[in-house]
């Protein structure tokens, strides 16, 4: 049990350094003209690259290594597509629905991110990670 709390914390750290990519690049792709939608997939992928080597090296670092990298990088993406659902669903609800977020969309990334944390960490630790 303590075991699985300190993952959850350290995946809290490496969330939070997520979370300031996620917001960095989204604000240069709308200053781009990218927009709020499909610079919030270009953040987000640049977030998960992120998180996924932070978690690899350090949350999870005595996991097994029974893939290469890139596959597993894959399987983080695939798997954290769940949690993008709820991320990207809070995200894109708050953008359409409260005039603050849609004017301060980094408010809806960190309701966003915070909605798909809890999924990602269930799935990164049993079939990314497999701890």
């Amino acid at each position: 049990m303590q075991k699985t709390i300190a993952q959850f914390l350290r995946f809290g750290v490496v969330g939070v350094a997520g979370f300031l990519v996620d917001a960095g690049v989204l604000t240069v792709m709308l200053w781009a003209g990218l927009g709020p939608y499909a610079g919030r997939v270009v953040s987000y992928l640049a977030a998960a690259s992120t998180t996924f080597a932070l978690n690899r090296a350090w949350t999870f670092r005595t996991a097994a290594r029974d893939a290469p990298v890139t596959a597993q990088w894959g399987r983080f993406v695939m798997l954290n597509l769940v949690g993008f659902a709820a991320n990207y669903g809070t995200y894109a609800a708050l953008i359409a629905g409260t005039e603050i977020v849609a004017t301060h969309p980094v408010l809806g990334v960190a309701a966003g991110s915070f909605a798909g944390m809890f999924i990602n960490f269930g799935l990164s630790r049993r079939y990314v990670f497999k701890t």
